[in-house]
This record gives C-alpha cells, sequence and structure tokens, in this order.
C-alpha cells in the first residue's frame, strides 16, 4: 500500500495544476486588457510626472518638483475648491430627489409607477454632450429659453451662464442627468426589502415615515453608500460640461474651471503633458482619500 501513494500524490498534484491553469486561462485575458488600458496608462502618467520638457535642454528628470509645484498652484487649488463646493451642495440634492423618487415608486400608491420610472431614468440615457448643448441653449439669454421668457415678458431674468450662477447651472445639468440612475440603484436595494417586514410594521401600527425611517434606510444604507462614493468620483472628474459650455460662457468658465479641465488644458493647448500628468494624479489621489474617507466613516457608523 505504501509503494501506491506516491503515483495517488503525484495525480493529486497534477489535477490541482490543472485547475490552476483553467482558472488562469479564464481570467487572463481581463488582466491583459485591463492591465493594458488601466494599469499601463498609470504607469505611464506617474512616469510622465517625473520629468519636464524644457525648450532648451529638451526633457529632464526633476524628481518630486513637479509634484512641489501642483501644492502651491493657485488655480489648481481654486479648480479644486471649485469642485469641492460643487460636491457639497449639487451631490446631497441629487441623491435627496432620487431616494424620494424611489421611495415614492416603492410605496406602491404612486399610479403608473412603470411609466414614471422610465420617465425619470430616461435623461440618463441621453449623452452628456448632448444633455449639455440642450441645457446650455435653453440658458441663452440672448437665443435661448432665458432670451424668449424675458422677450414674451418683459423680464430681465439672471443669466444662467454668469459667472456667479455658472456653477449651479451645471449642478442643475448634472442633477439632471442623474437623478434617474441613483434612483434606480435605490429602487434596485428596496425591491430586495422582505415584505413581512412591511407587514410586521403595519401590524403594529407604523406610519410610513415610521416604515420609511426604520426599515427602508437602514435597509438601502450600502446602496445609499455606493451612489455617495460614486457621485464624489463623478464631481471630482468634472469635465464634459464646463467643457462644452465653454463656448457659450467663456467669461464664466476659464481654463481652470475645473482640475480635469485644467489638465486637458495644460497637456493640448500648453503642451506640458508632464506637469498635465502631475496634477491628474495629484487629483487621483484626492479623489481616493475623500472616497475612503466616506467610506470609513460610514462603516463605523454601521458598526
Amino acid at each position: 500500500m505504501a509503494l501506491l501513494e506516491p503515483p495517488a500524490i503525484k495525480r493529486t498534484g497534477k489535477r490541482r495544476q490543472r485547475r490552476s491553469w483553467t482558472g488562469w486561462a479564464f481570467a487572463g485575458p481581463f488582466m491583459a486588457v485591463f492591465a493594458f488600458v488601466f494599469l499601463a496608462p498609470i504607469a505611464y502618467a506617474i512616469y510622465l510626472s517625473f520629468f519636464r520638457t524644457r525648450l532648451i535642454g529638451g526633457t529632464s528628470f526633476v524628481g518630486l518638483e513637479n509634484y512641489k509645484n501642483v501644492f502651491t498652484d493657485a488655480q489648481f487649488w481654486s479648480a479644486a475648491g471649485r469642485v469641492t463646493l460643487f460636491l457639497l451642495v449639487q451631490v446631497p440634492i441629487m441623491l435627496f430627489l432620487a431616494l424620494l423618487v424611489a421611495l415614492a415608486i416603492d410605496s406602491g400608491r404612486l399610479y403608473g409607477k412603470a411609466f414614471f420610472r422610465v420617465t425619470v431614468f430616461m435623461p440618463y440615457a441621453v449623452p452628456a454632450v448632448v444633455a449639455t448643448l440642450m441645457w446650455g441653449f435653453m440658458y441663452g439669454n440672448r437665443f435661448g429659453l432665458v432670451a424668449n421668457i424675458n422677450e414674451a415678458l418683459g423680464t430681465t431674468l439672471p443669466d444662467p451662464l454668469s459667472p456667479g450662477l455658472i456653477l449651479a447651472s451645471i449642478g442643475n445639468i448634472v442633477t439632471w442627468e442623474f437623478v434617474g440612475y441613483n434612483m434606480l440603484i435605490f429602487y434596485s436595494a428596496l425591491q430586495v426589502v422582505p415584505k413581512t417586514l412591511y407587514e410586521a410594521a403595519e401590524i403594529d401600527g407604523a406610519s410610513q415615515l415610521r416604515i420609511i425611517r426604520s426599515i427602508k434606510l437602514p435597509a438601502i444604507r450600502g446602496a445609499l453608500l455606493v451612489a455617495t462614493i460614486f457621485s464624489i468620483i463623478g464631481s471630482f472628474q468634472l469635465f464634459n460640461e464646463p467643457s462644452i459650455l465653454k463656448s457659450l460662457a467663456p467669461n464664466a468658465i476659464t481654463t481652470y474651471f475645473t482640475p480635469n479641465l485644467y489638465a486637458y488644458s495644460l497637456s493640448f493647448s500648453g503642451q506640458q503633458y508632464n506637469y498635465s500628468a502631475t496634477v491628474a494624479i495629484v487629483m487621483a489621489l484626492l479623489t481616493m482619500i475623500v472616497a475612503y474617507a466616506v467610506q470609513l466613516r460610514s462603516s463605523r457608523k454601521e458598526r
């Protein structure tokens, strides 16, 4: 019997090796594409951030000098502060509206909820470029909806594309685009809540407000966290809306209106590829820190 054990052990080892290679065969293509389209650009951007190209002298290694310049760059911090303000105001409003709609649809008391759900979600299907152009022309006080209202009523409405209102106007566009997307996340989470909890609460005489506060909101806390983190990342990545509206409001939107727009302008207009890569990396790190802080705070509350 002792002589038969080594072949059995060898066969087991071969089976395990085949299984491991089978797993790599399935995961390998995805990992190759992931490394090529995601990891490689990040690695190349980090590499670029350690160099600087000068008119005289060419490209030279400068170490952390680009990073030092970013932390003392007033334009970068102005852009970062602007998207932070956008985040603090727009994201809570958008998530509140999405949650309100999701709760209304889930209540079962809304007539035509299927049509209402599709209608609210529809703006998310509109490309961001098309949505921004549509709202941009409605905002126009010389050619759009605002201009038509002023002409018809003889009023002088504030210009939505003015420097003081442009951030709120962009917030309105983003809210219109993504309320339906977040509503779908919340509504999907609400569908998983056991109906027996609602029945028990009704038997105990709980009101609808009490059910929402004690059952529905705690049950979708994970969905709220996911939507919040996605919204934070999206706010820090704000680019399409200000980039498209820049031609309609050149005095309100500068080349450093948002960090992404600043990095784009540095790279394609200023030919400062190294410094642009540094700005992008610093902004990515700030986004990661804020998103992680929100997730950590939410985890502590759950405990």
